[in-house]
């Protein structure tokens, strides 16, 4: 029997910061996250990228009401992060974190300060099939968007416009100048690594 025991970090993709940069990064994500009360990253994504299936419930007819809502509860109270990445028409996603009990408007509302152009309305959406998501009230958990989710951004374009003025870019500067960073968990990871090769 084989046993693959290479550790984590060979598999990751490393981008060189100097410790200057790593300071100026960390000191980014945190004025973004005290702006936006929520922590985020951009990156660029390709028009091609498959979408992930749910998984069903392979258990759920052979147990009681009761058992059922107990492992439910349990399983909810185990999660306490939810990802939420945002894909835009021009292949930039936006990932934000949110608390499980949060209601979808809170991204929503997280939207309308990043986006370039909050005074048009815009709709979210799931895939596949499409889906538009209507119910704001509705929390993170019971959407089905906990651990994480993706949800796709487009303008509430009227069939006869040609969209033009929709044409991008979807974020703001200050909100772009995140894109790459990557997150203050791989800065710290890329440090960590760093430093572990100096000493050897």
């Amino acid at each position: 029997m084989t046993v693959d025991s290479s550790p984590d970090w060979k598999r990751r993709r490393f981008t060189a910061f100097s410790p200057m940069d790593s300071d100026s990064a960390k000191a980014r994500f945190a004025a973004a996250k005290e702006k936006y009360g929520h922590e985020i990253r951009v990156f660029e994504t390709s028009a091609a990228s498959a979408t992930p299936s749910n998984a069903s419930d392979i258990d759920k007819y052979l147990k009681t009401k009761k058992l059922r809502d107990a492992e439910e509860a349990a399983r909810r109270s185990r999660m306490t992060k939810a990802v939420i990445r945002v894909r835009f028409p021009d292949n930039h996603t936006l990932e934000a974190s949110f608390h499980p009990s949060e209601t979808i408007q809170s991204l929503v509302d997280l939207l309308n300060k990043v986006v370039t152009h909050p005074e048009f309305p815009f709709y979210l959406y799931t895939t596949p099939p499409k889906k538009q998501i209507k119910d704001m009230s509705q929390d993170f958990y019971s959407a089905g968007f906990v651990p994480g989710a993706i949800v796709y951004f487009a303008y509430d374009v009227p069939k006869g416009d040609d969209g033009a003025q929709f044409a991008g870019p979807f974020l703001q500067e200050e909100v772009m100048s995140l894109l790459g960073m990557g997150s203050e968990k791989d800065l710290q990871i890329y440090l960590d690594f760093a430093i572990d090769i100096k000493e050897h």
